[in-house]
């Protein structure tokens, strides 16, 4: 204890009876007995302490360290974010309200639809009246022997 060996703690046992005497010696012993216990006492309370603030530290790294980690993957997921098409077409239209969006069209009269018409075509038709007679079969049958006769030449 302390690096004493046997002889050097019998020299202070020595001295001690020697200069407090056998009557104080018992009540010495269990003064130095109680401060030996309270230092150890004390010791042991200031290395728990120091374990837990190790500990804490310990786990305040690895906190931080989870936190990192997470903040790295919010990042790669809010890339992904964009690939969803909803949320473009939210981003690219802005609808507003109901109320907002019927005031502005009832205060705006709408715009005129124009279209350009074609002017009226002076042309007129007409058609011609062919006149039939009464005619027998023969002579129709005379008449488109001539009209293929005519038309072969």
């Amino acid at each position: 204890m302390f690096g004493l060996g046997f002889t050097e703690i019998l020299f202070i046992a020595i001295v001690a009876i020697i200069f407090l005497g056998p009557e104080k010696l018992p009540g010495a012993m269990v003064d130095i007995a109680k401060f030996i216990k309270n230092m150890k006492n004390a010791i042991g309370d200031a290395k728990n302490a120091l374990n837990e603030e190790v500990n804490l530290d310990e786990l305040k790294r690895e906190a931080l360290g989870y936190k990192e980690k997470l903040n790295k993957a919010n990042e790669e997921l809010q890339g992904f974010k964009n690939l969803n098409p909803i949320n473009e077409l939210k981003e690219s239209v802005n609808m507003g309200s109901v109320k907002e969006n019927f005031e502005r069209m009832t205060q705006q009269p709408p715009e005129p639809v124009t279209t350009q018409v074609e002017p009226k075509q002076s042309k007129e038709i007409t058609f011609k009246k062919k006149k039939v007679k009464e005619t027998n079969i023969e002579e129709v049958k005379q008449e488109n022997k001539e009209n293929k006769k005519s038309d072969e030449k």
